[in-house]
């Protein structure tokens, strides 16, 4: 079970948060692979933690739907399907949306800069075809809309479907394009503005046009 050998630990987080968060993203950006078997002794050492706390954070994915967890077997890293998108984006999207009617309302002049700046990159990536770079800066992007949103709650229902769906964005399932670009900018305007309804509807529409856009490549 390759891991990587220059993993540097954040400071300030629980064994187990640190843990759980490292395996999410290698599980997430591939560098776990579907149905690739886990060995908790492996993971340990490469995050410098024990194994208990690797464990407590296999289970959390395991109820995540990251991994499988067989009792007495093992443990293996879930598949990819890449129908799981017409699951995964409705009520996500409806979470983004809502995020995004919170953010317009209290949104700050600081922040609404930053997020104009986080376009600005992503569009720069898309035109030069960097895809990894581009999915982080959406991330960035939508990640900060949630954080002005200020509801713990909320952040937390969408973490989890979040990491989901960057899962098939890793695995090409779904593609960022430029239409994104301008979705982004339609967003900033209407939070700019104040404007809570248009940037709930913008902000969902944003994340329902990934399910036409696999129906139109699968030739659903």
């Amino acid at each position: 079970m390759p891991v990587p050998v220059d993993y540097s630990s954040p400071v300030r987080m629980t064994a187990k948060n640190r843990a759980f968060l490292q395996l999410q993203e290698w599980i997430i950006d591939g560098t776990l692979q579907p149905k690739e078997k886990l060995n908790d002794a492996e993971l340990a050492q490469a995050l410098g933690v024990s194994r208990t706390p690797v464990r407590e954070a296999l289970q959390l994915l395991n109820v995540q739907g990251f991994v499988q967890m067989y009792p007495g077997v093992g443990t293996q890293v879930t598949s990819v399907k890449k129908s799981d998108i017409t699951k995964i984006l409705p009520p996500l999207a409806s979470l983004q949306g809502l995020a995004a009617e919170y953010a317009a309302q209290q949104m700050s002049r600081d922040t609404l800069s930053e997020l104009k700046e986080l376009n600005e990159k992503f569009s720069r990536y898309i035109k030069e075809g960097d895809f990894y770079n581009s999915l982080k800066t959406d991330e960035q992007f939508h990640h900060l809309i949630i954080h002005s949103a200020e509801n713990p709650y909320l952040t937390n229902s969408i973490s989890n479907l979040q990491g989901h769906v960057f899962r098939l964005y890793f695995h090409q399932s779904i593609i960022m394009t430029a239409q994104s670009v301008q979705e982004h900018e339609d967003i900033i305007d209407a939070i700019e503005s104040k404007d809570i309804t248009k940037a709930g509807y913008i902000a969902r529409q944003n994340w329902l046009r990934a399910i036409d856009e696999f129906y139109a490549e699968h030739g659903v």
